[in-house]
């Protein structure tokens, strides 16, 4: 019978489901992961305290921003696009990251490539000579 209720449990579990915001949360805290797509370095961001993000596409300028969940999805907001909010599912499989975005029908899905406690190093604005 037992197993029965668990079986139940899983079927009945959704098929995106992704990582809760207070897993997302005790994964990142604290960190700095790069992604990437398909092999490609794609973008790096700290994930600082109080659910702040400092975010950057690989040789661009940093965007601060903030996330928070809705609907089992993880959404940041930037300071650059405050009315577009980039919702994403996180899984934890076989010890990667991995991160659907919601919002592309292209189905893009980023992996955590590397994880580090140092800070984002950011350019600043048309650094150059």
């Amino acid at each position: 019978m037992r197993h029965l209720a668990i079986l139940f449990a899983v079927l009945a579990a959704p098929a995106n489901a992704g990582m809760s915001a207070e897993e997302f949360e005790a994964y990142v805290t604290g960190q700095t992961l790069t992604y990437a797509e398909s092999g490609v370095t794609y973008g790096i961001e700290e994930y600082l305290p109080n659910r702040r993000v400092r975010w950057s596409f690989i040789g661009d300028e940093c965007q601060e921003g903030y996330w928070y969940e809705a609907s089992g999805e993880i959404c940041f907001v930037y300071e650059h696009n405050p009315d577009t909010p980039q919702c994403w599912i996180f899984t934890q499989e076989a010890g990667r990251l991995t991160a659907r975005f919601m919002g592309a029908s292209d189905g893009r899905e980023l992996y955590a490539a590397e994880r580090s406690s140092e800070p984002l190093r950011c350019l600043g604005p048309e650094v150059g000579v």
